[in-house]
């Protein structure tokens, strides 16, 4: 069993997320469970098994048991939840945020932003700021890009059952958004991405949710709520939404590159 050995340092944020070493060696991202906050893990869990599995680029990431003896040891964990169930991420090193990096001319997995769009309208994450995402550069302004941090699906990290029975379908104000749009190359991507997401066996939402430890304290009726919640809004909104998005950011951003390029072409 994977064990903690070394504690690094807390990390910016308010998700209370911490650097930990364990005993395979490498250095996790664990998020602990606390008060105040109590749907941050729930809400990586589930977007972080729904993201896997849409093949997007998310760091792997695993519930993980912490023993109270390692946690008292530690000054900046001591006073954490007494629950040993914490949510761990892998640590992605040498990365800048989408604030840090700059001059970026290619994302070379630009295949994977259309489903990561759409996942965070599907799920709601209003939280897909430029901290969220790192960027790793491969070559002179070309980077890879992961997307983390998922504490606030579902409209935030203290959601209450009515909160997910009532999603927003407006568009989220996201800068993030915006700049990934700038490298989707075709409007169908975000067409294949929704038929992926549509085509989820229910069965997998519901196995995903009910692996949320007990400990955790999400009620059967808020575990049911929110495969109702995921499922309705994959088939009657996220099809209404994708093509607000389209026609009001993604179509309009192109138009701008496009009519750049030939006014750069007629100049020279």
């Amino acid at each position: 069993m994977m064990e903690p050995v070394t504690y690094k340092r807390k990390l910016e944020g308010k998700s209370n997320a911490h650097l930990i070493t364990f005993s395979d060696g490498k250095d996790y991202v664990v998020k602990y469970f606390q008060s105040g906050f109590e749907k941050s893990l729930p809400n990586e869990w589930v977007g972080y098994c729904l993201g896997r599995y849409l093949d997007l680029p998310i760091p792997f990431a695993k519930i993980i048991e912490i023993p109270q003896e390692f946690s008292s040891q530690v000054p900046e964990l001591a006073e954490m939840s007494k629950t040993p169930y914490q949510f761990a991420s892998v640590f992605v090193p040498d990365c800048f945020d989408g604030h840090q990096a700059a001059n970026i001319c290619r994302i070379n997995n630009y295949q994977s932003l259309a489903g990561v769009i759409l996942f965070d309208y599907w799920l709601y994450n209003c939280d897909r700021t430029r901290k969220n995402i790192l960027l790793r550069e491969e070559s002179p302004r070309s980077f890879k890009i992961w997307i983390i941090d998922h504490a606030e699906v579902f409209g935030g990290f203290a959601w209450e059952q009515a909160d997910i029975e009532n999603l927003p379908m407006s568009l989220i104000k996201s800068a993030t958004h915006q700049m990934m749009a700038l490298f989707i190359e075709d409007e169908q991507q975000f067409y294949e991405q929704l038929e992926l997401i549509q085509t989820i066996p229910i069965l997998l939402i519901e196995e995903i949710v009910t692996l949320i430890p007990e400990e955790w304290n999400v009620s059967k009726e808020e575990k049911k709520a929110m495969v109702t919640a995921l499922v309705t809004r994959r088939n009657k909104e996220l099809p209404d939404i994708m093509k607000h998005f389209i026609k009001t950011v993604y179509r309009p951003l192109h138009y701008c590159i496009k009519n750049l390029k030939n006014l750069k072409n007629s100049q020279s």
